[in-house]
């Protein structure tokens, strides 16, 4: 559904040169490349940050292939794009999901949002890398009824289970501190917080495990180990899970809420329905300009595939650069697109905001 303005008019869609899918380090080096040629672009992406792979898997483990840069991370490297890409003012739409794309018979691309932003786009640049991350669901029957009333994969804010019954499940970082947010003193404490993992480990940094066993022994959470297998409902609420232990025995412990942190899984989602030819889930693409077989429409970075493809992120780099200038003659088709260096070009420093307006 189109967005809405607040007095209920449909709100006029993004008119843009470039919109940009995805947000990791190759979506956005290709902001760069765009802005180099004085293209100016749109980002979407359906998580609520930008970094993506590096900064939802891996954000502080060390990366020693960006060139030039000896050992950096997810983190480290998606500040340094950011401020890279600073001075051409991108303007990003995040925590959303690109859900449907057409072409237009003038050759633009009407864009829609899941949050029902618009964009009529000269050009798309899909960067999605090898999807966009979702929540991994629980696989119990019925129990998706639930979803965003009592089962979250999401904490609907920091008192959204105040003074409720919660159940966290989940062993990694994000599961562990969610639980320990809901039950230390504060506005939104939890009536009770009970982590259930699968066993008795965690992928989880030492300190913060520490922390759980600590307020476990203080009786201020409890930890469980087993997996839901069932739930109780009556009324339509929510108000058991069964849980089976190791030792096979299953009990029902009461809630009021339950938190799903069990990570996330890349799915490649509508991009497959867009009539772009692919394979094996990856978008097929020229080495000249990476242009699928849709005029107008560039995949970088994990989500193409050509021959002798490498997925890294230096690779994705160096197509953004041929991206951005097969994009250009059908963004400018009455100029002349000529390679320029950032080193001697008045009018890149311009662009770059590093020396006065040359005339």
């Amino acid at each position: 559904m189109a967005a809405l303005a607040p007095g209920g008019q449909q709100v006029a869609p993004i008119a843009t040169d470039a919109l940009i899918i995805g947000a990791g380090p190759v979506g956005l080096f290709q902001v760069f490349q765009l802005g180099l040629l004085d293209i100016h672009a749109h980002v979407v992406d359906a998580l609520p940050y930008a970094g993506g792979q590096c900064m939802e898997l891996y954000p502080d483990k060390p990366i020693y292939d960006i060139p030039a840069v000896p050992a950096t991370t997810g983190r480290q490297l998606t500040a340094s794009l950011l401020q890279q890409i600073a001075p051409f003012g991108a303007t990003f739409h995040l925590g959303q999901e690109v859900s449907a794309l057409q072409q237009r018979s003038d050759g633009r691309f009407d864009v829609e949002t899941s949050r029902g932003t618009r964009f009529v786009s000269k050009t798309i640049f899909i960067a999605a890398g090898v999807g966009a991350f979702q929540p991994r669901r629980l696989q119990v029957d019925g129990l998706a009824a639930f979803n965003n009333t009592q089962v979250f994969y999401q904490a609907p804010g920091p008192t959204g289970f105040a003074g409720k019954r919660l159940l966290v499940v989940g062993g990694d970082e994000a599961a562990l501190e969610q639980a320990l947010a809901f039950a230390q003193d504060g506005p939104g404490r939890a009536a009770s917080v009970t982590l259930l993992h699968r066993r008795d480990a965690f992928t989880a940094e030492p300190a913060t495990v520490a922390r759980m066993r600590a307020l476990c022994e203080l009786g201020a959470m409890q930890f469980r180990v087993g997996q839901i297998t069932g739930y109780d409902a009556q009324d339509g609420q929510l108000t058991h899970a069964q849980i089976t232990g190791v030792d096979g025995l299953t009990q029902a412990l009461a809630l009021d809420a339950m938190l799903v942190c069990l990570g996330l899984s890349p799915k490649l989602g509508p991009v497959a329905d867009w009539g772009l030819a692919m394979e094996r889930k990856q978008l097929q693409v020229d080495t000249e300009k990476f242009s699928t077989n849709v005029p107008g429409i560039f995949a970088v970075g994990d989500i193409n595939t050509y021959p002798g493809k490498k997925k890294l992120i230096l690779c994705g780099f160096h197509e953004c650069v041929l991206a951005a200038f097969g994009a250009a003659p059908l963004i400018f088709p009455d100029k002349k697109i000529q390679l320029q260096y950032t080193t001697t070009s008045p009018r890149l420093h311009q662009l770059l905001g590093v020396a006065p307006v040359v005339n």
